[in-house]
């Protein structure tokens, strides 16, 4: 296998690429996703956000608001707090680590707020990822 050797240049560019081509923009959308999907627990909030999971629901005897019974809102935290076994300010912080990447929806009712993939936002996110790393290309 033949090794490839990158000189990092200032920037992030790359010497076969013009100085400043990726821009700063796109470096910081995939920081963010770095992030988002660094910790075990994020990963697997989205892919509970992935499969539809259903929550809390008026029958469970918790006061959500009756509308949120009529569309699929996605998750409420209490759902995720009781999957992890972690209080709601922790949960609100890996969330916000998912809003900021954009990999989350967040529709509020009332006091309550739900949370669902962006499922856009996260195809448009790894493509770029992968175009970034030009993956799949000859090398």
């Amino acid at each position: 296998m033949a090794r490839r050797e990158l000189e990092v240049l200032p920037g992030g560019a790359r010497r076969d690429e013009p100085y400043g081509a990726v821009g700063e923009e796109r470096v910081e959308r995939l920081v963010a996703l770095g992030r988002a999907l660094s910790d075990p627990i994020r990963v697997r909030m989205l892919g509970m956000m992935a499969e539809g999971r259903g929550c809390c629901r008026p029958s469970l005897d918790r006061a959500v608001p009756a509308e949120a019974d009529e569309e699929d809102l996605g998750l409420c935290v209490c759902e995720f707090e009781d999957h992890f076994g972690m209080g709601q300010s922790r949960v609100s912080y890996h969330v916000k680590k998912l809003k900021e990447a954009g990999l989350v929806r967040e529709r509020k009712r009332g006091r309550w707020s739900f949370y669902s993939l962006n499922e856009d936002v996260a195809r448009e996110l790894l493509g770029e990822a992968a175009g970034h790393l030009r993956l799949g290309e000859p090398r």
